[in-house]
């Protein structure tokens, strides 16, 4: 058995009676997160649990494709604006208006990336170093009071986005209508309620790990060659 450290977590790499360092094989519907299929084979990955593959495309992918949008609208803005601005001395007078909402959608659908991946700020500097299960006990407290707010904070919401709906009330500048930015917050709390109950044990436990850490597991695994059974793989 070898140890490696040096990555963002440590992986245990288990040899097999070959000597060979057997690879993960991959699970059908799996994805980044999953727990691995480790029959025949001894080996220690930390992992938050399985979460099927459309649950992870609507809490990860998704927010992942609205936040990269929003950010190159927002660039794209920004840079028309200075040139607008200093070049042909024409600023658009409603560019940090809707700047101003696309930091919003970022920061709310970002929300549901750190939920997901257990990254929100937190006093933990105590919690984390008491012992099982007192630890369980104030991370389950954590958590359902995290719930308890995204459940409190949807449907008062939701009220907020069905009045700017009805009566299509509209931002001064862009004329933007006033529901989009609104939705952001309805939006964001959903999924993050979402993003904490599929891996609520994982946060109760205190085990959740990043996708980014997994990766970085499952490349230092994947790096050896092999399968299960310590067969090389064919190339």
């Amino acid at each position: 058995m070898n140890t490696r450290t040096g990555s963002a977590i440590d992986t245990v790499v288990f040899r097999g009676p070959d000597g060979r360092v057997p690879q993960r094989a991959p699970k059908t519907g799996s994805v980044p997160g999953d727990s691995p299929d480790v029959s025949g084979v001894e080996m220690s990955i930390i992992n938050s649990g399985g979460v099927p593959k459309p649950v992870y495309f609507g809490i990860v992918t998704v927010p992942r494709l609205i936040i990269g949008t929003m950010i190159l609208v927002g660039i794209g803005i920004n840079f028309a604006n200075v040139v607008g601005r200093y070049v042909f001395l024409e600023p658009i007078i409603w560019a940090e208006e809707i700047m101003i909402y696309i930091m919003v959608w970022t920061v709310f659908i970002g929300a549901v990336l750190v939920s997901y991946d257990g990254q929100h700020l937190k006093m933990d500097f105590f919690s984390i170093m008491l012992p099982s299960p007192w630890k369980e006990i104030i991370n389950f407290i954590a958590t359902v009071s995290l719930l308890a707010v995204c459940l409190f904070v949807i449907p008062n919401n939701w009220t907020v986005v069905e009045l700017m709906w009805n009566n299509d009330q509209r931002s001064v500048v862009a004329d933007v209508p006033m529901v989009i930015p609104h939705f952001a917050l309805l939006l964001g709390f959903v999924l993050i309620f979402i993003a904490v109950v599929v891996r609520f044990r994982s946060h109760v436990v205190g085990n959740v790990v990043s996708v980014a850490d997994q990766a970085i597991a499952d490349e230092e695994i994947a790096e050896h060659g092999g399968h299960h059974d310590g067969t090389p793989v064919r190339k």
